[in-house]
C-alpha cells in the first residue's frame, strides 16, 4: 500500500512505517497506555508491521500514533491511539483521527471498532457510539499475557 502523508504546517501525518520512531511509541506504550502497559518491544514492532500505522510529528518529533488493523473490506479495529502527556491540549487529536478516518484505504467499511474508556468524546465525533447491543459482543481477554512473555 502507498504511503499517506497528511502536512499542515509544522505536523505531518505518515503511514510510513520507516518513518516511526519506535522508542517513543515502545515507551508509551509500555509504560503509560493502561491498555498496553509491559508489552514487549518484539510484540509491538510486530503489530506495527502488521497494520496500517499513522505517526503524527510536531516539526519533526513523533507526539502521536494510531493503529488500524482492517480487511479494507468491511471492518477496522482502530487502536493504541496516543498523544504524549507533553503535547496534549494543542488539538493534535483531531488531525490525527482526521487522517485515520480520511485514509483512502479504509472508506466505506461497515464497522469499525474501538476501545476506551478516557477519550469518547473525540470518537463520538467520527461517528462512534457505545455498543447498542453490548449483548452480542464476545471476546477473548488475557490482560497478564505480556507479564508471562517478558
Amino acid at each position: 500500500m502507498e504511503n499517506y502523508e497528511i502536512r499542515q504546517g509544522e505536523i505531518l501525518i505518515t503511514t510510513d512505517q520507516t518513518q516511526l520512531d519506535i522508542d517513543v511509541i515502545h515507551h508509551f506504550l509500555s509504560t503509560k497506555a493502561y491498555w498496553s502497559l509491559g508489552i514487549p518491544r518484539e510484540i509491538l514492532t510486530r503489530s506495527i508491521a502488521n497494520s496500517l500505522s499513522f505517526g503524527l510529528f510536531v516539526s519533526g518529533v513523533q507526539v502521536g500514533f494510531a493503529r488500524v488493523v482492517s480487511d479494507y473490506a468491511t471492518v477496522a479495529y482502530l487502536g493504541d491511539v496516543f498523544i504524549v502527556e507533553e503535547y496534549r491540549r494543542q488539538g493534535l487529536a483531531q488531525p490525527l483521527m482526521d487522517a485515520v478516518m480520511g485514509h483512502p484505504a479504509l472508506q466505506n467499511l461497515r464497522r469499525w471498532i474501538l476501545l476506551t474508556s478516557t477519550a469518547g468524546w473525540l470518537y463520538e465525533q467520527y461517528g462512534f457510539v457505545k455498543l447498542p447491543q453490548p449483548e452480542i459482543y464476545m471476546e477473548r481477554f488475557d490482560p497478564q499475557i505480556y507479564d508471562r512473555l517478558g
